[in-house]
């Protein structure tokens, strides 16, 4: 996949009031902990994710994702009825149907022609919307788009804690097919692409590439789809270690596939944003791809795996804080369950306004409103 006339113009992001740390976690997990004489401390020691964020019970991920796509259209300063197509695409939604997209587009008050739909990929959804997005602009059938997605973590974490605590059989060995869904976070975050001719940035998208192996594609799994996003009780089992593996070794030969098709070596991608799982995901990718850690910028010690929301959040925040400069050449590196594999470049010249929301500040209080478990 090439680009001539894609840029990627401008983010946009919400983030929950709420906080919770892992050992809060540990805490309501504290019936689980007794009986397998787990060691207080074990959940941020094995992913690094000292806390992750909860919206409030209830909430619809329409509602966050209009004001994400507000924030995003605003700092690209791009007058709406410009706007072509609109994706929403994360993992949680209203409903089955209609799309999610319908009454985010409906809020926002987009144009009659705008395309509107849905995109669901696991980790991915968000830069599979970006690349038909960037289809679309680059066919000249757009001129300009917009990926939304909106992830809520806190009906999985609160099942899983009641699960966990519930089901006296669970060995310590059983137990490591939950913790993957303890990392979970919640956040909102929309992208804001647009035609070179229009764009005031001129953040130039070069290039993707995608890869897969579907052989893995039974190591992280949820329980059957169900509709009413606020009354979903979900469960989710991975085999974490395993997953871990096999999604280095997929990234790993996309990698290769993808300097190819860009003509660079590794040490010419000066910055990255990668997906958010942690710490151990982190360090051995980067070790498997020749990437420096250094280049990277992180978010899952504060915000856990927010799911398709993860790398666009990142690059987000990163870019807030200064993370990129004129000129960098610059890798998302997404990796999803399945195993999907998609990665893109960015000629990275200058940040639009910024237009974020809730302050991220070094130390957060710990939620005090217990989950369902512990009431």
């Amino acid at each position: 996949m090439r680009y001539q006339h894609v840029c990627l113009e401008a983010f946009g992001y919400v983030l929950p009031e709420e906080t919770v740390s892992s050992s809060q976690i540990e805490t309501w997990l504290a019936p689980l902990y007794r009986r397998l004489r787990l060691p207080e401390g074990r959940l941020e020691l094995m992913t690094g994710i000292r806390e992750r964020r909860f919206w409030p019970a209830g909430m619809l991920p329409s509602e966050k994702s209009v004001e994400s796509a507000e924030r995003a259209i605003a700092a690209a300063n791009i007058d709406k009825a410009e706007i072509g197509a609109l994706v929403h695409a994360s993992v949680c939604r209203d409903h089955l149907e209609p799309a999610t997209a319908c009454k985010v587009h409906h809020r926002l008050g987009l144009g009659p022609h705008c395309q509107i739909y849905d995109v669901s990929n696991a980790c991915l959804g968000v830069l599979n919307g970006m690349v038909q997005v960037a289809n679309m602009i680059e066919l000249g059938q757009i001129r300009a788009g917009v990926v939304v997605a909106t992830e809520s973590s806190r009906q999985l974490v609160e099942t899983t804690i009641a699960e966990l605590n519930r089901n006296q059989s669970l060995t310590r060995e059983q137990m490591k097919l939950a913790i993957a869904s303890l990392t979970i976070g919640s956040g909102s975050v929309a992208v804001v692409l647009a035609d070179r001719q229009l764009s005031r940035t001129q953040n130039r998208l070069l290039a993707g590439m995608a890869g897969t192996n579907t052989s893995f594609h039974d190591l992280c799994h949820s329980g059957r789809d169900e509709a009413v996003a606020d009354e979903m009780q979900p469960l989710m089992q991975t085999d974490s270690e395993r997953l871990l593996h096999a999604g280095i070794d997929t990234a790993s030969q996309v990698f290769g596939s993808f300097l190819d098709e860009l003509g660079w070596r590794s040490e010419q991608i000066d910055k990255t944003f990668c997906h958010q799982v942690g710490v151990a995901h982190r360090k051995l990718l980067f070790k498997e791809l020749g990437l420096s850690p250094e280049a990277d910028f992180s978010t899952v010690e504060f915000l856990g795996n927010t799911g398709s929301v993860a790398v666009p959040i990142t690059a987000a925040i990163g870019i807030e804080r200064g993370h990129l400069k004129a000129g960098d050449q610059v890798a998302l590196l997404g990796i999803g369950s399945g195993i999907n594999v998609l990665m893109l470049a960015v000629d990275w010249q200058r940040a639009a306004a910024a237009a974020s929301s809730v302050k991220l500040r070094p130390h957060h209080h710990e939620a005090t409103r217990q989950p369902i478990a512990a009431r």
